[in-house]
């Protein structure tokens, strides 16, 4: 431990005063860089050679999507309070223009990483396995002029040459396309009009059509390809009759797309939504991606245009976008593929009995994607036609397209059932799908609301009113993630069912708060943010502190995808020089720095990336024997706790609570997938010691939920 962080922890003293800790850079990890340790990890699977091949091909493409959307948000945030001169510092004390210089350090060897497993081990190997991508310029000429015809016959008819000079200025470049970049000349039969006074080459551009696949096949095997714009390139010249074309070279354009909502100003925040998305196309350039083919003139030229420097610039040795490369993945080649699995039904739910009558009998827990999505679907299907049921409401925060819920919620109400749906039009990047939802909802009749004025609704919360004997009874579901059965198969995630009269009173009174101006400030179970969360979950780590002094069992364990809320690491850094152990399974972002002598020894952090993403929220305290266990949809972040209207819920059950407790053990057994943050920021991968057993938790889940009943598994 340094001097400098020694004096630190002198100075603080008892780290768990509700103070905060920001503009300590020896105390909390910086959010961007912790961020891309995360993408690093991505990164590491498709470095993996146990990994099928067209695994390791998505990994990839993920980590290229991940660093998409971290650039159109992130790193556009920092650029904008750079021109604002904004000199907010980060919470551990850095500049926007020095997180920017770290950014870009730790960045530009990553990619150059992607690119050489790429082009060196991924696509060779592929190639011996049958799926070949091969470069145009090395093709035959008989196949050459087939792609040629093809070219005629497909894609010259939808380009557009923007070319720019006086007359013509530089065009807009659209965010995330595809470019060619082309220096054109005079020919030697020059044609009359503007071009005929051309007297110095010009640069030109031609959009990649994105209605065109990327991958264009070779043949009618339907296993070789080559890349659309190398076709383009080889008949570019087409495109400038009577000029002479240089040769092409490939561009990308990242652009701002973080949407801000003046919400007081907003009469309708649905069309002022809708406004935002048509502005978000026009967002100032971020990043420039070039191939390591173009000129550093034509470099200099593109970055110049866009208002970006030298540090904007990302040289790229390989194909730009790899997502593309994704269409590969969708070929019938299940050998290079994770051994696909089918997903179990709940024990509860097997047998024919009503699902209101399971769920009136006990508390049900399903684990997504081991447990199928389709018992959810079924509850809210079921309630649907259900002639008992009087109301649905529903929190929609991504949906995903053609979904099941939305269908049955349409149902619902042409069945005469008061059916409230909270569609959060805010969530980012599904903004266009939850707009097309909520009108065709509205379009039915269903009561839509848009959330609460200021916050964004992340919860996933669903409730059933049904006529009982002669009374009605509220039957509640209570999830980790959205309702959305796409994400469900690759996405982990938890979901309880109950009959619970507490709980179903607590989520009354949450939607007459979102759907009202009821302003709840009193919950009997449930933990609301931003009303409760926070200082309940305060308490409960400060509780564990007066446990663990007291000589009871003290123990907290946390399940999130991040942690940066400085208040919470404050309390958890007091804890632990308390003495408590704690245990975090943290998926992506850490600001918490464990293992540092008098602040956090008794901390780990362990982060597991694997098949699918680890999504679900899950809080365990010891609570001297008495154990608390909470699952929820806020991870322990600023934005969770405050600015968003996140939910937990306590688990009740003595076998749910087990259960929970199990998963949240067998992920810190992980030693296969897992990697463990150590005090100097970096994350060393979880290796078995000798004789220990391997544990790979989320095949170990895959087994346990296909192999067994819930209760063989619990009492073996």
């Amino acid at each position: 431990m340094s001097d400098a962080l020694k004096q630190i922890i002198r100075e603080e003293g008892n780290l768990a005063l509700p103070t905060t800790l920001y503009l300590h850079t020896q105390l909390l990890f910086n959010r961007e860089v912790s961020w891309l340790e995360f993408n690093r990890r991505v990164l590491e699977e498709a470095l993996d050679p146990s990994q099928p091949l067209l695994e390791r091909l998505k990994f990839l493409s993920i980590f290229s999507t991940n660093l998409d959307e971290f650039f159109m948000i992130r790193v556009s945030g920092l650029k904008e309070q750079i021109e604002q001169e904004i000199s907010d510092l980060s919470p551990d004390g850095l500049t926007a223009t020095a997180q920017l210089k770290q950014i870009n350090a730790r960045l530009l060897p990553m990619v150059a990483e992607q690119m050489r497993c790429l082009k060196e081990e991924i696509l060779p190997q592929l190639s011996e396995c049958g799926i070949i991508i091969t470069p145009y310029r090395a093709l035959p000429d008989r196949e050459r002029r087939a792609l040629n015809d093809y070219f005629m016959e497909n894609v010259f008819p939808v380009l557009t040459p923007q070319a720019v000079d006086p007359s013509h200025p530089f065009p807009y470049i659209s965010n995330l396309s595809l470019n060619l970049g082309v220096m054109i000349e005079p020919g030697q039969t020059t044609l009359p009009g503007p071009t005929s006074r051309m007297t110095q080459p010009r640069f030109a551009r031609v959009k990649v059509p994105p209605i065109v696949p990327r991958l264009v096949p070779i043949g009618d095997s339907g296993m070789e390809f080559t890349f659309l714009e190398d076709l383009i390139a080889a008949n570019v010249h087409i495109l400038f009759a009577g000029m002479h074309a240089g040769e092409s070279h490939v561009f990308r354009v990242t652009r701002d797309a973080d949407i801000e909502i003046r919400e007081d100003e907003a009469n309708d925040l649905l069309r002022m939504m809708e406004m935002e998305l048509r502005k978000r196309r026009f967002g100032a350039a971020i990043r420039l991606e070039v191939s390591s083919t173009m000129p550093g003139e034509m470099v200099r030229y593109l970055a110049g245009s866009l208002n970006l420097t030298a540090e904007d610039v990302y040289t790229v040795d390989g194909p730009l976008n790899a997502p593309d490369l994704m269409a590969l993945y969708r070929l019938d080649r299940p050998e290079l593929k994770d051994r696909p699995f089918t997903p179990s039904m709940p024990a509860e739910f097997r047998s024919d009995e009503p699902v209101f009558d399971v769920i009136r009998r006990q508390d049900v827990l399903v684990h997504h994607p081991y447990n199928s999505f389709s018992s959810v679907v079924d509850f809210i299907s079921t309630a649907a036609i259900d002639p008992d049921v009087l109301a649905i409401k529903m929190t929609l925060y991504r949906t995903g397209q053609d979904s099941p819920i939305v269908r049955a919620l349409i149902n619902a109400t042409e069945r005469g059932k008061q059916v409230a749906v909270l569609v959060e039009l805010k969530a980012r990047f599904d903004e266009e799908n939850n707009i097309e939802w909520a009108r065709q909802l509205e379009r039915a009749g269903v009561h839509v609301v848009y959330g609460v004025l200021g916050l964004k609704t992340h919860c996933k919360l669903a409730l059933v009113v049904r006529r009982e004997s002669g009374a009605l009874r509220r039957y509640i579901h209570i999830g980790t993630g959205n309702y959305n059965p796409t994400t469900a198969r690759i996405y982990t995630d938890l979901g309880l069912f109950t009959a619970n009269d507490a709980i179903g009173a607590d989520a009354t009174d949450l939607f007459n708060y979102l759907t009202g101006f009821s302003r709840q400030t009193q919950y009997r179970k449930l933990l609301v943010a931003p009303v409760n969360l926070r200082e309940k979950m305060t308490e409960l780590i400060e509780r564990e502190m007066e446990h663990f002094k007291a000589g009871r069992e003290a123990r907290i364990i946390v399940k999130v995808n991040s942690l940066t809320d400085t208040k919470i690491i404050r309390a958890l850094y007091g804890a632990s020089q308390a003495g408590v152990p704690i245990e975090l399974i943290v998926r992506g972002i850490c600001s918490l720095r464990p293992g540092v002598e008098g602040l956090s020894d008794t901390i780990t952090v362990t982060s597991i990336v694997g098949r699918f993403l680890e999504h679900s929220r899950v809080f365990y305290f010891a609570n001297g024997g008495t154990e608390d266990i909470y699952v929820g949809s806020a991870d322990w972040m600023l934005r969770n706790l405050d600015r968003r209207v996140e939910l937990m819920t306590p688990i009740e059950d003595a076998t749910l609570k087990q259960h929970l407790k199990e998963i949240l053990e067998v992920g810190l057994r992980d030693n296969v997938k897992a990697r463990r943050l150590t005090h100097d920021g970096s994350y060393v991968r979880v290796r078995p010691e000798a004789g220990e057993a391997i544990v790979d938790s989320q095949a170990h889940f895959l087994s346990y939920y296909s192999s067994n009943s819930f209760e063989d598994t619990l009492n073996p």
